[in-house]
């Protein structure tokens, strides 16, 4: 849910199983959840194997691995709007999907016609996919976003920094790179003047982090004589305001290595000092001695 994996499926133990802690609440209310949720998975494994080997016959296979995909859920959108999905993929490739409001499927090739044909000759399929799309689903993700929303609805500010690198042609790329930021959503456009710029602008993928925050990146080629005009511009909820980001020369360090010289003559002097003091004890001690 909002891209968490919050259960899981032990093929061997033929058990769903929890990933994150919140959906453990689940079970004050639903004490089956789990046995029910087992069996649901166990049953789509083995509908799965079927269709592996129909699948198989319809496009001519004798062997090699293949895959079959299933994906359906239901969304809860900020504007109070609702949206659904259903659809199945093979060997990585769309295969079929389903329109709610028409109650009919839509195959990606020519084999997938097969299926076509198969579920539409059975109306009850695509009427019990709707119902579950539209009440069951929508249910089911109000209590999970009830259970997990000291998680799900939080807000976590975006760490933003600028670095260069300098290009062989003589121009040189500023990258804008955000990080630790939640909810995923997140708006980032360079900016040049106060305007903003799309030439010459790369992005990367906006990528989970190992706590369950994301990070993402945006690139921009300029001339860097022009450098100090191009400022890269943050938006997300976890922002009290707007951010712009300059790219900054980093601090000398000059400062520090004369403190380091000055710091390595200080214990030379005393180190010398040191050896002073014990050479004229030991020469008194001798004369002493004599």
């Amino acid at each position: 849910m909002d891209e968490q994996q919050f259960v899981s499926y032990d093929a061997k133990a033929k058990r769903r199983v929890p990933t994150v802690p919140w959906i453990r609440k689940v079970e004050k209310k639903h004490p089956r959840y789990w046995e029910w949720n087992s069996q649901i998975a166990w049953k789509a494994e083995q509908v799965f194997r079927e269709f592996l080997a129909t699948l198989a016959r319809y496009y001519n296979q004798s062997g090699g691995t293949h895959t079959w995909q299933s994906m359906y859920g239901c969304e809860l959108r900020r504007d109070g709007s609702k949206g659904e999905y259903w659809q199945y993929a093979y060997d990585g490739r769309d295969y079929i999907s389903f329109d709610k409001e028409t109650l009919t499927w839509t195959a990606a090739d020519v084999p997938a016609q097969n299926t076509k044909r198969k579920w539409e000759a059975e109306p009850a399929i695509a009427e019990r996919n709707k119902a579950y799309l539209e009440e069951e689903c929508i249910q089911w993700l109000h209590e999970f976003v009830d259970y997990g929303k000291e998680t799900l609805l939080r807000t976590e500010v975006p760490e933003v920094k600028v670095t260069r690198k300098e290009d062989y042609d003589g121009m040189e790329t500023l990258i804008c790179r955000v990080g630790g930021f939640y909810p995923k959503e997140i708006d980032i456009t360079w900016t040049k003047d106060g305007e903003v710029w799309m030439q010459d602008v790369f992005h990367g993928l906006v990528s989970p982090n190992s706590d369950g925050t994301y990070y993402t990146w945006r690139s921009v080629t300029v001339d860097p004589k022009e450098r100090e005009h191009y400022k890269c511009h943050v938006e997300h909820d976890g922002l009290l305001k707007l951010v712009d980001v300059a790219w900054e020369e980093p601090a000398s360090n000059l400062g520090l290595i004369i403190g380091c010289v000055v710091g390595v003559l200080l214990l030379i002097s005393v180190m010398a000092g040191i050896a002073v003091y014990f050479r004229n004890s030991q020469d008194g001690y001798r004369a002493a001695a004599a």
